[in-house]
């Protein structure tokens, strides 16, 4: 096992110098692809837009990010999988041949397990959430036309092609070997594909969220102490990351595996906080709804706000501060999309002529 392993991590190694020597002038692209496929962008930018758009995909995008994410979480813990830009380093593999030059990056240096890629799993679930309900959505009831083929074709070439080249990045930027990018897309395309057969979520009350909030989190604290317990150290990759990346500022609090357990959580609880507000209630759900200029106005109040809102950084000197603000901040993300900038907006726009609307 330990043999084929080393031969799959050499194929990816191989892969990695591949692409950084014959492909140096798109550093600056598969940057940015890194960086837009963080799944932030689905709790920061997708959901207003769909939340306010359609309801119901923007419910369905936020549940199939933040299961998904946990279930990476899990997924790495089992699975222990090597990093590229460690693993180069730390192996001795190479001990009879010349180590192959890899190149790291500012957002190289991510400290949690590699497999299944977070980034490939996350953008695969997103992406398919949102052709899928695009599909449904123009398609309803009418019969296949020339005019829907085209475009089940040109979204899922979409589609692919944001995969490949998500897949790609994170190879090139040492990141990810294939075959966890692989993992990742699979993984993320069998989540959204599962929540496409659950109703539940759409009117599922707050009890149930903060039941299913402390379930994740109670499973993969006890699965952490659990194997703690079996002299397991979960946390192996942090050092790993200290030691092997070129520059210590590149190591950050954000990418550990806590962050994004309590990223996560944060999320979802907010998302069941809002949709069981009066303040959603009022606004959401009465005939301002109906009104486009409103919902185009929640969209863009949504989009500021929350762009502004994600310049403040938690303090990452104390580690258990930074999850719990972090927890909130994540929750503020979905109660002020969904809920609370809404119902400013209903004063602003929607009182004044209740009676024309």
């Amino acid at each position: 096992m330990g043999d084929s392993m080393n031969v799959l991590h050499d194929f990816g190694i191989q892969s990695t110098h591949y692409l950084q020597v014959n492909y140096q002038n798109s550093q600056d692209w598969f940057i940015l692809v890194t960086m837009i496929a963080d799944l932030r962008n689905a709790f920061f930018v997708l959901f207003p837009i769909w939340f306010h758009l359609r309801e119901a995909v923007g419910i369905k995008l936020l549940w199939v990010a933040v299961i998904g994410d946990w279930l990476n979480l899990v997924f790495k813990w089992i699975l222990f999988g090597q990093r590229p830009y460690w693993w180069v380093l730390d192996t001795d593999y190479y001990s009879n041949t010349s180590v192959p030059l890899i190149k790291q990056f500012p957002v190289t240096c991510e400290t949690g397990p590699g497999s299944p890629s977070g980034h490939a799993m996350g953008t695969a679930g997103v992406y398919y959430v949102m052709v899928t309900s695009t599909l449904s959505i123009f398609q309803g009831k009418k019969k296949p036309t020339y005019r829907l083929r085209c475009l089940n074709v040109i979204l899922w070439l979409g589609f692919w092609v944001v995969q490949l080249n998500v897949c790609l990045s994170r190879i090139y930027l040492a990141a990810h070997f294939p075959h966890q990018v692989v993992a990742g897309v699979l993984s993320g395309i069998a989540v959204a594909e599962t929540f496409h057969h659950i109703r539940s979520i759409y009117n599922a009350s707050l009890k149930k969220y903060s039941f299913i909030t402390f379930f994740l989190f109670s499973f993969a604290i006890g699965f952490y102490l659990l194997l703690k317990g079996l002299d397991v150290d979960l946390l192996w990759t942090l050092e790993k990351a200290k030691r092997w990346c070129e520059r210590p500022e590149w190591v950050l609090i954000d990418s550990t595996p806590f962050a994004s357990l309590f990223r996560n959580l944060g999320t979802l609880f907010g998302l069941g906080l809002a949709l069981n507000s009066s303040m959603y209630r009022e606004s959401c759900k009465g005939k301002l709804r109906m009104w486009l200029p409103f919902r185009l106005s929640c969209i863009l109040a949504s989009l500021i706000f929350l762009h502004l809102f994600d310049s403040l950084k938690p303090p990452s000197q104390i580690e258990l501060l930074f999850y719990v603000l972090s927890f909130c901040k994540s929750a503020a993300v979905p109660l002020a999309s969904a809920s609370l900038i809404p119902y400013c907006l209903m004063w602003v726009l929607g009182q004044p002529d209740k009676k024309s609307l």
